[in-house]
C-alpha cells in the first residue's frame, strides 16, 4: 500500500512572528522556516507504518514556493521515498491545495493520505476535511492513534469529552495531532541520501486547478500585550471584577 504524505513550509514554530508595518501580513523577510510541525507527525506515522510492513512507499507531497523543496528533502531524509513539489508563488488556500491533492489522489492511488490536522501559519484546519470530501473517502481526523489493519483503519481521535475510536474503511484520510507520535531526527548520511531521492516538480495547471485566492486579508495586528494581574480581598470582589470589568459573568 502506498501512503500519501502532504507537507508545509513554514515559519519555525520557534521564531517569534513579526507583522508588517504596514498591516498587510506577517514578515518572512530572513525568517527561519521549517516542516509545519503537524506534518511532521504525519511523516512519521507514515514512516512507522511503513517499518511495521503495513505499506510499501510513503510519498511526501508539498505545495508552495520552490524553497519548498526544502521541506520535502526534510521529508526524504525522514525516510519517504520521494517527493512531489506543486510550485505555486503566493498564498494559497486550503480549498486549492484540497483540489490539487485530489488530482494527486488521483495519479498516485494511494491507500491512505496521511497528514498534520492543521498548519501553524494559518491554522484553517480545513485542508484533510476537504479533500475527504473531494474525494468521498472516509475520514478520521485529531488522531492521536492508528491501527492500520486488512482493509480498514482504526483512528483514535481527540474530541472534548475525551477519546473517540472510529473504524475506517480504505482508501481514507487521516489527520494527525499532538500526541500520535513524536518524530525522529534526520541523520546525516540520510540527509545526503535525501539528496538523491526522486522529487518532480509540477504546477497547478497539470491537474486544472486555479489557485487564485478567494479571500482577501483586510489587516493583520498584533494581539495586545497582557495587563498586569490584581489581587482581590474576597470572592465577592473576585465576582465583582469578572462582572464589572473583564465583562465574562
Amino acid at each position: 500500500m502506498k501512503i500519501l504524505v502532504p507537507v508545509k513550509r513554514v515559519v519555525d514554530y520557534n521564531v517569534k512572528i513579526r507583522v508588517k508595518p504596514d498591516g498587510s501580513g506577517v514578515d518572512l523577510a530572513n525568517v527561519k522556516m521549517s516542516m509545519n510541525p503537524f506534518d511532521e507527525i504525519a511523516v512519521e506515522e507514515a514512516l512507522r507504518l511503513k517499518e511495521a510492513g503495513k505499506a510499501t512507499e510513503v510519498v511526501a507531497v508539498s505545495i508552495g514556493p520552490a524553497q519548498a523543496q526544502e521541506t520535502l528533502r526534510t521529508a526524504l531524509a525522514m525516510g519517504a521515498d520521494r517527493g512531489i513539489l506543486v510550485q505555486v508563488d503566493g498564498t494559497v488556500e486550503p480549498l486549492a491545495v484540497a483540489k490539487i491533492l485530489k488530482g494527486i489522489v488521483a495519479e498516485e492511488a494511494p491507500g491512505l493520505v496521511v497528514l498534520g490536522k492543521q498548519a501553524i501559519d494559518d491554522d484553517c484546519n480545513q485542508t484533510g476535511q476537504m479533500l475527504a470530501a473531494l474525494l468521498g473517502w472516509p475520514q478520521g481526523t485529531f488522531a492521536s492513534k492508528v491501527a492500520l489493519a486488512e482493509g480498514t483503519v482504526d483512528v483514535t481521535r481527540e474530541v472534548d469529552g475525551g477519546l473517540q475510536t472510529v473504524s475506517l474503511k480504505l482508501p481514507a484520510i487521516v489527520t494527525t495531532d499532538l500526541r500520535l507520535n513524536e518524530p525522529r531526527y534526520a541523520s546525516l548520511p540520510n540527509i545526503m541520501k535525501a539528496k538523491k531521492k526522486p522529487l518532480d516538480v509540477k504546477s497547478p495547471a497539470d491537474y486544472g486547478v486555479d489557485v487564485t485566492p478567494r479571500l482577501t486579508v483586510v489587516k493583520t495586528a498584533e494581539p495586545k500585550g497582557r495587563t498586569a494581574g490584581v489581587k482581590v480581598a474576597s470572592v465577592a470582589d473576585l465576582v465583582m471584577k469578572l462582572k464589572t470589568e473583564a465583562g465574562v459573568l
